[in-house]
């Protein structure tokens, strides 16, 4: 609740310090005394648009404070921690705003230098006016389904459908993430497909790149040794025939010789003999020389088109390593790698439908929690309606009719709150529409439509710390200015109440009484307030009963209304 104002040239004030109590404190004094410099104060320190006209006359600059006592767990607490101003819950909050002449403004939030907008934002929650030229906060269309749910006691069905429609944007997104998704996730599922088919086909093996470089070069001294075994085959392949023409011929000379006489024992038929024995040893030797020859050759294990198909195994190895931008040992790796990545993406359309069918049941879910708070509006809004209208005849709005609106949303347009639009309307004459309540209502009927919503909504609103009602009493009296007081008596007992009122039988059911007046001259014209003692507030009420001229039946008639 506000508990201090703090006020310092502004208007007609040089100099004003307010306590403020708890309960219902009313605003009296003569027309013009300057009640409204009050409510214009306690706007400045909440943030609410000012001119530099508010400076007082030959001042450098105004300003208006404002002291709160708040519960530790009141909404502006974290408001104030989102905006990374530093309050202690359950300590006191100071508002203060600096208006200087030539229109600049500063804000301060205990002390810390705060932003005009956050200090009308902390000001929303902490303040409602509801008065003859304006109504903030009750009557703001936006509050309305809030104050709807607070009154029909909606808060487990909004947590429901909350936490509904967090399920179904997650669903949503995760959608719409695998639907962007798609496309290039097919692109690339393609090419995996035609590189793993690549290596498929290649069928590498650890350690095959050594094992291939270490045959080709086998494969290739092979080749070279087979061609010098073939170069001797070649180089024997006349000498059998010659030697044993040579073999033959001596045979003959040695037959000759031996014809012609010569002894067996003579030394010409010896060496013939000597040198075909040498021939056929020769003969013999060369055989078992190209028998080994061939028996090389076909020792070693070798065919032609061995090495080409090492070189060109090795070779395809070593151009998919190329392609696949890693080494030719970790092909064996980089297919499994693909394999598992065509897995993968192969498994996204299953995920999309998947997603798709998470998302459906998420809406279907959000769609059912909603239908469930829209019937319990629907129930709390025909409660609310009545129970409005119940309170207008007294209060001299017995032609007006109201009713709480409900405008079914499409998903598209739903949110965490649900799938409605909540509306408070009026018909002020028999036979009207129904309007929105603050272009259809006049000034005085306003404030007294607020004053009927904030009395059927006692216990269930959530009134705020401070409720601000400006003449809400406007061109009524008698019977109805007491159904004013008794109702704003009624929400004093839970919130705190300023009226600035000129009827008596609202200033009599007053917890507290100040009395507004000017004083001076035409040179300097000061407002001063005054907090009034039972004796006092008696005598007020009695001058606002009879006038000028103040009469003991006046003062009587002022005692039966404190005591009623």
């Amino acid at each position: 609740m506000l508990t201090g104002l703090w006020i310092r040239d502004l208007v007609l004030i040089e100099s004003l310090d307010l306590i403020v109590g708890p309960g219902l404190t009313a605003l009296t004094g003569e027309t013009g005394a300057g009640k409204s410099i009050l409510l214009d104060a306690l706007g400045l320190a909440a943030g609410v648009r000012a001119e530099s006209g508010l400076v007082r006359r030959g001042a450098a600059q105004a300003s208006a404070t404002a002291a709160f006592s708040l519960p530790s767990g009141h909404a502006v607490w974290g408001l104030l921690e989102a905006r990374g101003l530093e309050a202690a819950p359950g300590e006191d909050l100071i508002l203060r705003r600096v208006l200087s002449a030539d229109g600049r403004s500063r804000a301060f939030v205990n002390d810390q230098p705060a932003s005009v907008g956050a200090l009308r934002e902390i000001g929303a929650l902490l303040v409602e006016v509801h008065g003859q030229h304006e109504t903030v906060g009750l009557l703001d269309v936006r509050t309305h389904r809030d104050l709807l749910d607070a009154y029909g006691g909606h808060a487990d069905l909004l947590r429901a459908v909350g936490q509904a429609w967090r399920d179904w944007r997650e669903a949503e997104a995760r959608l719409e993430g695998l639907t962007r998704d798609s496309a290039a996730l097919a692109a690339e599922a393609e090419d995996t497909a035609r590189l793993l088919a690549e290596l498929d086909a290649l069928a590498p093996e650890a350690g095959e790149e050594a094992a291939l470089a270490e045959r080709r070069a086998v494969l290739g001294a092979a080749e070279k040794a087979l061609a010098d075994i073939s170069q001797a085959g070649e180089a024997l392949e006349g000498l059998p025939p010659r030697l044993a023409s040579a073999i033959r011929a001596l045979g003959q000379a040695r037959s000759r010789a031996l014809q012609a006489g010569a002894a067996a024992e003579g030394p010409a038929v010896g060496r013939l003999a000597e040198a075909e024995a040498a021939l056929d040893a020769v003969f013999g030797g060369l055989q078992e020389a190209e028998a080994a020859v061939e028996a090389a050759a076909a020792a070693f294990d070798f065919r032609p088109d061995d090495l080409e198909t090492a070189e060109e195994r090795l070779f395809a190895l070593r151009a998919a390593a190329r392609k696949m931008g890693c080494a030719v040992e970790a092909l064996p790796e980089r297919r499994a790698a693909l394999a598992e990545r065509l897995s993968r993406l192969e498994s996204g359309e299953t995920d999309l439908v998947s997603a798709r069918h998470a998302a459906a049941q998420a809406e279907a879910r959000f769609l059912e929690a909603a239908a469930a708070l829209s019937a319990a509006r629907r129930a709390a809004s025909e409660a609310l309606s009545r129970a409005v209208e119940s309170e207008l005849p007294p209060l001299k709005l017995e032609r007006a009719r109201f009713r709480v609106g409900l405008e079914a949303l499409a998903p598209d347009r739903a949110g965490p709150g649900g799938c409605d639009r909540v509306a408070f309307e009026v018909a002020t004459n028999p036979g009207a529409p129904f309007g929105d309540l603050t272009t259809v209502a006049s000034g005085g009927e306003l404030a007294r439509f607020a004053l009927a919503l904030k009395a059927s909504l006692a216990g269930r609103g959530g009134a705020p710390p401070l409720m601000i009602f400006d003449e809400v009493d406007q061109g009524v009296g008698g019977a109805v200015a007491d159904a004013v007081g008794l109702r704003l008596r009624r929400l004093a007992r839970e919130g705190q109440v300023l009226v600035v009122t000129h009827s008596p039988q609202v200033a009599a059911r007053a917890d507290a009484h100040w009395r507004v007046s000017k004083a001076g001259d035409e040179a300097a014209v000061r407002t001063r307030v005054e907090d009034l003692d039972p004796a006092a507030r008696e005598e007020e009420i009695a001058r606002m009963l009879a006038g000028a001229q103040v009469t003991d039946e006046a003062r009587a008639a002022a005692r039966a209304l404190m005591h009623a």
